[in-house]
């Protein structure tokens, strides 16, 4: 049945008036023995790094038990991410691009530890509401969900790319990078990152027998990011496809995968 208009305000308010704040990392509250805690953008980087390296794979698959036994800079990244943001410290990410490689970090690494606070849940369709909305975790002080970062930080900064870049550890989503986004790297960063997506089969499926093209439903949840860029949805593909999609290919979409990425 099709919503009204009035709908979902209304369900974002219900949702917030349920919200749970997320415990802090036990590095933020007792430092003795855990990771020391980062300084700076760089010593952030390198701990987010430490991470990624170790419990990622070339696939972008997560080694959730992994890192759940070993948490140490995993809690010392999201301690750091609490304490310092460009809303609160604007004189450490001067530019766009400093801003948006932190929200972009910030939202994998606070995607990753609600995993592990909420138990490592299979499947996060089943979880939806309680991960993306009533969950709260700390960004600069503040107190955000994983939707709020997304939708009211992340998108209006007006780059659809990143659409290819956050990740919310689920089989569905772009593969989860190696290594953290950096500023001074960023645009190179996301052009690779669209184009990996956007020439990997399981996002993107044509079928020239039908004249129709399956899309992952990341291009339909944020359809119109895509197409203040481009005409359509094929035209916008085309621009990072090798092989190019026919023009006036009926659209499809793949149904998103919510099962979580686990190696």
């Amino acid at each position: 049945m099709k919503k009204s208009a009035a709908f979902f305000p209304l369900f974002l308010l219900l949702v917030s008036a349920c919200a749970v704040n997320v415990p802090a990392p036990k590095s933020a509250a007792a430092p003795a023995g855990a990771a020391a805690p980062a300084t700076t953008t760089a010593d952030a980087d390198k701990t987010w790094a430490r991470v990624l390296s170790k419990y990622v794979d070339d696939s972008g698959r997560i080694d959730f038990a992994g890192v759940a036994k070993d948490r140490a800079d995993l809690d010392a990244y999201v301690a750091w991410i609490g304490r310092v943001s460009p809303a609160n410290t604007p004189a450490s990410f001067p530019t766009k691009e400093s801003k948006l490689a932190y929200y972009l970090n910030a939202y994998n690494a606070l995607a990753m530890y609600n995993v592990i606070e909420s138990g490592q849940p299979k499947d996060l369709n089943a979880v939806k509401v309680r991960f993306f909305y009533r969950n709260k975790l700390s960004l600069g002080g503040e107190k955000m969900s994983l939707y709020d970062l997304e939708n009211k930080i992340v998108r209006p900064m007006g780059d659809p790319r990143v659409h290819f870049a956050l990740n919310c550890m689920v089989r569905g989503c772009p593969r989860l990078p190696r290594e953290p986004f950096r500023a001074d790297q960023l645009d190179m960063e996301l052009e690779a990152t669209a184009q990996y997506f956007l020439n990997e089969n399981r996002n993107v499926q044509p079928e020239p027998d039908r004249q129709t093209v399956r899309f992952s439903q990341i291009l339909q949840f944020y359809t119109d990011d895509f197409l203040k860029k481009s005409p359509s949805l094929v035209a916008y593909a085309n621009k990072y496809r090798e092989a190019k999609i026919p023009e006036g290919s009926k659209v499809e979409f793949i149904p998103y995968d919510w099962t979580l990425n686990q190696r």
